[in-house]
C-alpha cells in the first residue's frame, strides 16, 4: 500500500479514486492534484513510479488534509458554540444544524428514540 498524507491508500484502484481516501480530497480536488503533477488519471496505484509519488505528495503538502483539517473544523464549531449563535446552539444541544425538520426524522442527530408516557392524544 501507497502512503500519503500519513493515509494507506489502495494499490490496485486508479490513483483519483485512491486520492479520495485521504480526508479533505474528493474527487476534484484529486483530479486537480493530478492535473498538477502530471500524472495521468488512469494509472493504478501499483503502477506509479517513484518521481510520480513524489510530485502527488509535493502538490498534496499544499493541501489542508487530514489531522489539520479535522483539527480547523472542530475549532470552527467549538467557535460557534462558545459564541452562542444559533447554530453553535443546535451543535450544543445534539439536534440537525442545517435546517431539517426534527418531529420526525433526525434520528441520526437525535439518538435512538426516548419513548414519553402517555403521548397517545
Amino acid at each position: 500500500m501507497a502512503r500519503i498524507a500519513g493515509v494507506d491508500i489502495p494499490n490496485n484502484k486508479r490513483v483519483v479514486v485512491s486520492l479520495t481516501y485521504i480526508y479533505g480530497i474528493g474527487n476534484s480536488t484529486a483530479k486537480k492534484v493530478l492535473e498538477s503533477a502530471n500524472v495521468s488519471e488512469d494509472i493504478r496505484v501499483k503502477d506509479l513510479t517513484d518521481e510520480q509519488m513524489n510530485a502527488i505528495r509535493k502538490e498534496i503538502d499544499n493541501i489542508k488534509v487530514e489531522g489539520d483539517l479535522r483539527r480547523e473544523v472542530q475549532l470552527n464549531i467549538k467557535r460557534l458554540m462558545e459564541i452562542g449563535c444559533y447554530r453553535g446552539i443546535r451543535h450544543r444541544k445534539g439536534l440537525p444544524v442545517r435546517g431539517q425538520r426534527t418531529k420526525t426524522n433526525a434520528r441520526t442527530r437525535k439518538g435512538k428514540a426516548k419513548t414519553v408516557a402517555n403521548k397517545k392524544k
